[in-house]
Parts: structure tokens; C-alpha cells; sequence
């Protein structure tokens, strides 16, 4: 991108959602959208959409609209990836079965290629996508593959080591344990309860705030 630092965090986080879109409606044989039929499909403000796009350029005519075609090509090249990434899942229990059969992948970041589990009873096909033993994770790793999705439950630091030693530089994290990671591996981690708890805590903020009544908790000037 011309000058990431520049563009705000909101319009970075809406880029993926762009994407979505935009490659479904090229699989659909759309090659042309104005930003207000955009709108409809990623539910945001026409003028939202043209603001985040001017950060990449002038990439659309008045009057005319968007290639979608161009606008795809302009995304992978600006911002570095092409959303066709080679991911493994790494165990492949309750969590792990419910990612594979997860149908959503699409036209956001690519697919799950492979799983690795340390069961030999889950080794085969789970939802279309193949589950290997751990012990052929070097044979069987896709070239080129970057990203792991991790949701095993023992041996965790071992098996990051392992995952980093053949060539993995991004690491999704639902285990909630702790592991360390040298410099340039990035980590995300991805706790639900934590989230959920975020959630409780706005929506019950958000009923406070529009209630006449004060909140119970809160102090008034005159107490500690």
C-alpha cells in the first residue's frame, strides 16, 4: 500500500469484507458495481466505500463505477497477498471438526488445504478435506503453506516449534495456553469466551447508558 501507517485502522479492517464481495460477484459474472450497489452488499455507506477506496487510488470513474475485475487486482498487489493462502489445520477434534465444516472460507483468504491430528482414528477425509497423521507433517506440508491454525490441546510448544522449523510464519490460536514464538512468527489468538464476555459487558453498558435510572455501581461525586 502506498503509505499503510496513513490509512485508518476501521478502513483496513473493511478491506476483507471488500474483498468477500467483490470476488463473489466476480464468480457471478458481475464486472462492473457502482459504490451504492456495493453498499447493499456489504452493508456500508457509499460514501464509506469510496473514502476507503481512495486510499488505494483513484480506482473508479463518476458516473461509471468500479471494475470489479481491476479493484480485485488492486488489492492483491497493494495490500501484499493474493487470499489464495494454503492453510493446515493442526487437530482436528470438536474445534477442529467445526472449521472444516465451515463453508466460508471463500473468496476471503483462501482454503484449509490439509489437517494433521495425532489420533491415527481421524486420519482420512473430514469434509472434503484430508486429516494426516502428526508424524508426516514434513512430508505432507503444502509448498509454500504459511499459516496454521492451532487447536490442540498437549504438547503445544512442540508442536509450534515444529510448525515454525518447516516453514510457518502465522499462527491462529484457540489452545489458550501460553507458547513463545521467536521474532518475525505472528501469532493471533482467538478466545470466544473472552469475547463473549467483551459483548455481555457493552450490551450491558450500552442498557445501562439508555436507562433513566443511575447504575447501582457507579459512585456519584460524593462517594468514594
Amino acid at each position: 500500500m502506498r503509505n499503510a501507517n496513513s490509512v485508518p485502522k476501521a478502513t483496513l479492517q473493511r478491506y476483507p469484507v471488500y474483498l468477500k464481495a467483490l470476488r463473489k460477484l466476480q464468480k457471478n459474472g458481475v464486472s462492473k458495481i457502482m459504490s451504492k450497489e456495493l453498499s447493499q452488499f456489504v452493508d456500508i455507506e457509499p460514501t464509506t466505500i469510496r473514502r476507503d477506496f481512495s486510499f488505494l487510488g483513484n480506482l473508479g470513474k463518476q458516473g461509471y463505477g468500479y471494475e470489479v475485475d481491476k479493484l480485485i487486482d488492486i488489492f492483491n498487489a497493494e495490500l501484499g497477498v493474493d487470499f489464495d493462502e494454503k492453510i493446515i489445520l493442526v487437530g482436528s477434534g470438536n474445534l477442529g471438526r467445526a472449521l472444516l465444516n465451515y463453508n466460508k472460507w471463500d473468496y476471503v483468504v483462501g482454503e484449509i488445504a490439509c489437517a494433521f491430528d495425532t489420533d491415527p482414528e481421524k486420519v482420512g477425509s473430514m469434509f472434503g478435506v484430508q486429516v494426516y497423521h502428526m508424524d508426516t507433517l514434513e512430508e505432507m506440508m503444502p509448498a509454500g503453506c504459511r499459516i496454521a491454525i492451532l487447536t490442540v490441546s498437549e504438547n503445544i510448544q512442540d508442536t509450534v516449534d515444529r510448525l515454525i522449523k518447516n516453514g510457518i510464519t502465522g499462527i491462529v490460536d484457540f489452545t489458550h495456553e501460553h507458547f513463545k514464538v521467536p521474532r518475525g512468527i505472528v501469532v493471533k489468538y482467538v478466545d470466544v469466551v473472552s469475547s463473549i464476555q467483551e459483548l455481555v459487558f457493552v450490551t450491558n453498558s450500552m442498557n445501562t447508558t439508555s436507562s433513566d435510572e443511575p447504575h447501582p455501581q457507579i459512585a456519584t461525586s460524593d462517594q468514594a
